[in-house]
């Protein structure tokens, strides 16, 4: 009997367990290797930050969607990959062996100074990390009986969702003693966006009084500061890490073919291009045609995955996946209101919000356990 191993419970490997709950693979054990019982649904996270969802409405069981789809599901971490030997080492010590395996896993925060930041510095991803961490903060800033003042590193869509969010909470309990600061390369926050929608993003972070600090990047984090890369500090009683999507250090390691950034380089079956065993999709994979960091991406990605996933397995053809050019962006601005952008065009309104809403509960209702 052959083995597929599923490492990673990303958007795409969802879809994949949901196709096999569908039509399991004849001959072939399934294993899902995964640090974490459920996957938070990251289009719900910056909601559930501003109260508007529990954590429970978010959550995707990757266990219940295992055992619907008969997958072993081993509740690890990969640390390593030995291609020549086709097993992957796991964080509690064990080795799984492999026929198939596909990847998406996610990426990890990118690399800052921590050093003496423990209980300062949040970084967004693992993201149960930060659902770990939040409830902490949250009651800090209750307890200021001065100023508290949060940065925010980094200024693309999930740094200033995240600030929207916060301040949508902060203010619904009275919480005035806060103050959002935004940092990043940029000029403005949402690089890549519609310029309407950079525009109008601008006026509400400044009628929120959530500031930016532009063309800056934070090297490192302190107890009681971020230091910037011109040398220069900024005051901060805690730091929300949401920089870029970097890759685990293990798929360069192992010698899979990656790209300068460490994401493994796959083809249009979204097969490794040095090791047609390996599959990858997701913010992981570096895709033949590039496309952004972005769960849309990785959603899409999830049918073609299971469909040449289920056909390699079986002895049939592969078949090629091209993304999709444009995609939809609805980033939520705290309340129920949301930016809307499409290609060049952008938009915004409660009808916004009402669209993202719907299409993130349609989600998690889809796959939930």
């Amino acid at each position: 009997m052959r083995r597929l191993l599923l490492v990673g419970g990303g958007h795409a490997h969802v879809h994949v367990l949901a196709a096999l709950a569908a039509s399991r693979l004849a001959a072939t054990e399934v294993v899902l290797l995964s640090p974490h019982a459920r996957q938070i649904y990251s289009g719900m996270l910056p909601g559930w930050i501003a109260g508007q969802y529990a954590i429970e409405a978010c959550a995707l069981s990757l266990d219940a969607l295992t055992r619907r789809a008969g997958v072993r599901f081993v509740q690890a971490s990969c640390t390593g990959l030995d291609l020549a030997a086709q097993q992957v080492h796991c964080s509690n010590g064990d080795s799984i062996p492999f026929d198939y395996a596909s990847i998406d896993c996610g990426p990890v925060a990118q690399a800052l100074d921590l050093q003496d930041s423990a209980g300062h510095a949040l970084p967004l991803r693992p993201i149960e990390g930060l659902v770990a961490a939040w409830p902490g903060l949250l009651q800090r800033v209750r307890q200021a009986n001065r100023e508290f003042r949060l940065a925010i590193v980094g200024d693309g869509a999930a740094a200033t969702e995240l600030a929207f969010a916060i301040h949508a909470r902060l203010e619904a309990e009275g919480l005035g003693q806060a103050r959002l600061t935004l940092i990043g390369a940029n000029p403005a926050p949402l690089a890549g966006f519609p310029f309407l929608l950079r525009r109008q993003a601008a006026r509400l972070l400044a009628g929120r009084g959530i500031a930016h600090r532009a063309g800056r990047v934070v090297v490192a984090v302190r107890a009681d500061h971020v230091q910037l890369d011109d040398g220069s500090r900024l005051a901060a009683d805690a730091a929300l890490l949401a920089t870029g999507a970097a890759a685990p250090a293990w798929p360069a390691a192992s010698g899979l073919a990656t790209d300068a950034g460490g994401f493994i380089r796959v083809g249009q079956t979204l097969q490794s291009l040095s090791h047609p065993c390996v599959f990858a999709a997701g913010d992981v994979a570096a895709y033949a045609d590039a496309r952004p960091k972005s769960g849309v991406f990785a959603v899409r990605a999830g049918p073609p995955l299971a469909a040449n996933l289920r056909a390699i397995c079986g002895g049939q053809a592969l078949q090629p996946w091209q993304p999709q050019r444009r995609a939809l962006y609805l980033l939520s601005t705290g309340g129920r209101h949301a930016l809307a952008a499409w290609g060049g065009l952008s938009a915004s309104g409660a009808w916004a919000w009402r669209w993202k809403d719907r299409i993130d509960r349609r989600f998690v209702a889809q796959f939930g356990g």
